[in-house]
């Protein structure tokens, strides 16, 4: 309704038959309940607040939006949901703002908010003492700034790939060179030198021969690593991958004096996946839990499946990390080690979302790190098989 709407009316009431004002209040009702049933459908979140800033009506997205309860946010001052507006300066310009806002609570959202003020009908001045109210109108823009980091992080990765590969020839040309002079090399010591003297350089020759080919294999595996690959998928359990990880790194994490529980689910659907590339992901996600713990600490394994996927979690009791570096765990060469390449967590990503799953990651400083890993299912359960029994645990104490 057009504000004023209802002075004009009771302006009216004394020369107005009783079914004449039953009638024009039902409209005013039906006018309003509609036009709160269109604002309720839309997406963007709209704010109506007076010219003080006291909120008059909130549609239900922007209630989502803030986590909020419309007849409780009703009257509540405004400033209280945007923090940092000074809506003195607002009223005061009775301009237009258009600003983002970062929103942490009851989920990470980024919205755009549109101010734009509402002028009183009753007032033909132009300056702020004509001022109704105010129109907020709140924009997600959360999809379209996920898919700008994707990009920008496939963009690193690229970048890390481009880099990968030249580094690689660099390196590997000059050990091929290496090679050749070697075997050159023993060609003369084995022609010329003395037999005791000969017997000690050709061993040494094997020692730098095995140190070039210990080389060329590192820079191979990395190269691997980096360089996007079609996984070569086959039919696995991954609670026996999980114990075949294990049981290779596990002297590894013997020496730091940790203890891994394992809390697996037994009838696990059956999943198609690279194991040599799942491996390695278990292998970089233990490691990084061990080496954050340090010494004396407790890694949780877990697996477990809904219907869509299958899932394994990694929690240690770590340090944790803040809040701003948990959002740049996954970015090349970022490390929260003194001598970590940064290319780790990365080279997860990349084989989880190769694999077509999902990877969550969470920590909190002074309590933890707990990474989940979402794989999705061959063949999705049938609704009428038995419920999946209690999941076994095993503790695991690997201990000196």
């Amino acid at each position: 309704m057009k504000p004023g709407i209802i002075d004009r009316l009771i302006d009216r009431l004394d020369k107005l038959e009783p079914e004449e004002i039953q009638s024009l209040v039902l409209k005013a009702v039906q006018e309003k309940g509609f036009l709160e049933r269109v604002f309720d459908v839309l997406r963007e979140g709209i704010i109506v607040t007076g010219a003080r800033g006291s909120i008059h009506y909130i549609n239900q997205a922007a209630c989502d939006f803030f986590g909020l309860d419309s007849r409780e946010a009703s009257g509540e001052s405004v400033s209280e949901i945007f923090p940092g507006i000074d809506w003195e300066e607002v009223v005061s310009s009775g301009g237009v703002i258009n600003r983002d806002l970062v929103v942490r609570y009851p989920e990470m959202r980024f919205l755009n908010f549109y101010i734009a003020p509402l002028a009183d009908e009753e007032s033909e001045s132009g300056n702020s003492s004509g001022l109704g109210g105010f129109v907020i109108i709140l924009r997600d823009n959360t999809q379209s700034r996920e898919r700008q980091i994707k990009r920008i992080e496939s963009e690193k990765i690229q970048a890390v790939q481009s880099l990968a590969a030249g580094v690689a020839h660099e390196i590997g040309n000059p050990l091929n060179s290496l090679n050749i002079h070697l075997q050159v090399i023993e060609r003369k010591v084995k022609k010329r030198a003395d037999p005791d003297l000969a017997s000690e350089l050709l061993e040494s020759l094997e020692i730098t021969r095995n140190e070039i080919k210990r080389l060329d294999f590192i820079v191979e595996k990395f190269l691997n690593a980096v360089r996007p690959t079609k996984p070569l998928l086959e039919a696995t359990d991954l609670n026996e991958l999980l114990n075949e990880a294990i049981n290779f790194i596990g002297p590894e994490v013997a020496d730091r004096r940790i203890s891994i529980t394992l809390n697996l689910t037994e009838d696990l659907p059956i999943l198609q996946l690279d194991r040599d590339q799942m491996k390695q992901v278990f292998y970089n996600l233990i490691r990084n839990s061990s080496q954050a713990i340090g010494s004396d600490g407790e890694l949780d394994i877990r697996t477990g499946f809904d219907d869509e996927n299958v899932f394994v979690t990694f929690a240690d009791d770590g340090p944790g990390i803040s809040a701003d570096q948990v959002s740049r765990v996954f970015e090349p060469y970022y490390t929260t080690k003194k001598t970590g390449s940064g290319l780790g967590l990365m080279i997860v990503h990349r084989i989880v979302h190769e694999h077509g799953g999902e990877i969550q990651f969470s920590s909190r400083e002074g309590i933890g790190t707990e990474v989940t890993i979402f794989l999705p299912r061959a063949e999705k359960l049938m609704r009428f098989l038995p419920s999946k029994t209690e999941p076994q645990i095993i503790d695991v104490d690997v201990v000196d």
